[in-house]
């Protein structure tokens, strides 16, 4: 998948009488509960200003509805920054606006079974599966239970979660379901592509490629090296993207060079 980012503000944009595009004043930044919870209308933020933006990074669903993201800074010197989405923290239409954009542009590809990614990647994985038809889902784990098999699980780690990472496994009484079917690998996000790139190794360990990779949002594009390492030529839809941000002189974000 391609595409370039561009920076958006948080600037609404409205219609003058003479048709011109005019920009009335900033609003203030959401609280910090208050993101993932609104869609907005198409054009509601200007995109690609010059003056970058703060606190918050607008989002377009393919059919050009906004979500705004909070912005986190990375950890380090504070140059670098995300724009965050959590998919179980957002409201119920922002969580099924992102279902139904996965569902719909994963459906051309036919997949018979969707794999969730713990944890965040499970309720969009349930959301997509239910709209695909299918009467279930395969979630993969981070708890081993006492019948789990060690050959049946890898490392994960994520950009969230960068200290000491978790064990991903793979149920064993789950293998007729993908054995020989056309899979749907769903995460929450795809960053550094550390978390996806486990579950890609754990499923081959399976002896199962994936027909696509879905995820609510492709953040920047170090996950693309990684995927092409474990699995080249693998499919990615995506409900929305996001660039990794730069820290400007000025103290707000633009997207790293």
């Amino acid at each position: 998948m391609t595409g370039s980012f561009r920076a958006c503000s948080l600037i609404p944009c409205s219609r003058s009488p003479a048709g011109e595009q005019a920009l009335s004043a900033p609003p203030s930044i959401p609280d910090p509960h208050e993101f993932w919870q609104e869609l907005h209308p198409p054009g509601t933020f200007e995109a690609a200003p010059s003056s970058g933006h703060r606190g918050a990074y607008p989002a377009s669903l393919p059919d050009g509805r906004q979500i705004l993201l909070p912005i986190r800074v990375l950890p380090g010197d504070g140059s670098r920054a995300v724009a965050s989405l959590i998919v179980n923290q957002a409201s119920f239409a922002v969580e099924d606006a992102l279902a139904d954009a996965v569902a719909d542009l994963a459906r051309p590809l036919a997949p018979e079974v969707v794999v969730g990614v713990p944890t965040l990647g499970l309720p969009l994985a349930n959301g997509v599966a239910r709209r695909l038809g299918h009467a279930r889902m395969v979630a993969l784990g981070t708890s081993r239970k006492f019948w789990y098999d060690e050959k049946l699980s890898q490392p994960l780690r994520s950009i969230t979660s960068p200290g000491a990472g978790k064990t991903l496994y793979l149920d064993p009484r789950m293998l007729p379901l993908i054995e020989g079917r056309r899979v749907l690998l769903i995460d929450d996000v795809l960053s550094t592509g550390a978390s996806i790139g486990s579950a890609l190794r754990l499923l081959e360990a399976a002896g199962c490629r994936p027909v696509a990779v879905g995820a609510a949002m492709l953040q920047g594009e170090l996950w693309r090296d990684v995927l092409e390492s474990v699995a080249p030529g693998l499919r990615v839809v995506a409900a929305l993207r996001s660039p990794r941000l730069a820290r400007r002189t000025d103290g707000r974000y633009e997207p790293a060079a």
